[in-house]
């Protein structure tokens, strides 16, 4: 028995009590993503399959073991989470490791960690944290959006640095999503839309050059077919030629000739659409679409605000993930470089988005738990 009389729930109580649906659905998920490295690679699993398998592996323990913790235990951890996850940023100002003309990891010997997935999650903690000491009335005066507005701007500058603009919006868009589910008002976020319109001369001034040359290609890829707007044209071509059905599986001309680029990566939803045709890329929308209804499913029935507000969070950053990928790979948003998740070949997001969702489970086996605003029971 607990110090508040209620009895504990045992290690296999709570293993039985895992939403297994939503881990076979996330399995069938990444399962879609093997294929498509196999793919790739020419109908070889290595190099990329295979090592994504075994991060899956690993992702999928961590998760299991990030469900199990208590909600409480994560709510009285997210501020050091969170505070790591700054320290590792600023680390890869110093020691940060450089990769396609940015600086973005960190050489741990045997993996390369990108922090800024990690502070991707590592924010949504501690806005939930932060907002879950408010009232909903309370939680939109001015004097108590300071803070919140400082644990997105900082990590945000830190990955300007690097440079990384899409992972920076990303950041924006999220802590934008938990101010709403905090209880910042409308108005609010009508007068920072306004001050960032006004700030858009001064900021195209600290762009770099290649960033100012994606926002031209986004507008007009046809103006520089085989330098600057090769990327997405390709994808477009490959796109289109895959048809209702596709090509088949090992079949697509477009990434197997090599014209598609980054197929493993940044583009392998070109290369399903290309080899499935539409009814295999409306399919993993679909894989999505689910996965994506049982995080607000998650979220609505928590009875603590922070696990309603990390639910949430959780869940709109899976769906930017997959917002941004596919809409950049059709060419309705720059080419940011943003990963389809459970899907493209990458450590540190594959293993981001599952720990992402382990923290989405413990809300669901924590969902009775009520937490008063000082992070107790009731």
């Amino acid at each position: 028995m607990s110090q508040f009389g209620t009895a504990q729930p045992t290690l296999r109580q709570k293993l039985l009590r895992l939403n297994w649906e939503l881990v076979l659905l996330i399995s069938l998920t990444a399962s879609v993503g093997f294929a498509m490295l196999y793919s790739a690679a020419n109908g070889s699993f290595d190099p990329w399959a295979t090592r994504q398998m075994s991060r899956f592996a690993v992702g999928i323990v961590l998760m299991l073991c990030v469900a199990l913790v208590d909600i409480r235990l994560w709510l009285r951890a997210s501020y050091t989470v969170y505070a790591a996850s700054l320290v590792l940023l600023a680390a890869v100002e110093i020691m940060g490791s450089i990769g396609m003309g940015a600086q973005r990891w960190l050489n741990l010997g045997f993996f390369q960690l990108q922090p800024s997935e990690v502070m991707k999650i590592a924010v949504v903690l501690a806005l939930a944290r932060w907002f879950h000491g408010f009232e909903v009335d309370e939680a939109g005066r001015i004097r108590n959006l300071i803070i919140p507005v400082f644990i997105v701007l900082a990590p945000m500058a830190l990955v300007l640095r690097q440079p990384d603009l899409g992972t920076a919006g990303v950041i924006a868009m999220v802590g934008g999503a938990m101010f709403w589910l905090g209880g910042a008002r409308l108005w609010q976020f009508g007068v920072v839309l306004a001050a960032g319109a006004a700030a858009v001369p001064v900021a195209w001034q600290f762009l770099h050059a290649y960033q100012k040359q994606r926002i031209f290609t986004f507008l007009n890829p046809e103006t520089d077919p085989l330098g600057a707007g090769y990327h997405i044209l390709q994808s477009k071509i490959a796109l289109g030629s895959g048809g209702l059905f596709g090509k088949g599986f090992l079949e697509g001309t477009q990434s197997h000739l090599n014209f598609l680029p980054e197929k493993q990566t940044d583009f392998i939803f070109t290369m399903l659409a290309e080899e499935f045709g539409l009814i295999g890329g409306v399919g993993l929308i679909a894989l999505y679409a689910l996965l994506i209804a049982y995080g607000f499913y998650i979220a609505l029935r928590c009875r603590s605000q922070f696990a309603r507000l990390l639910a949430m969070g959780v869940t709109v950053n899976f769906f930017l993930y997959v917002f941004i990928n596919v809409a950049m790979v059709m060419g309705v948003l720059p080419v940011v470089g943003v990963p389809l998740p459970l899907i493209s070949y990458g450590g540190t997001a594959m293993l981001t988005v599952l720990i992402g969702f382990g923290l989405l489970m413990s809300c669901w086996l924590h969902r009775d738990t009520y937490i008063n605003r000082r992070g107790g029971l009731a």
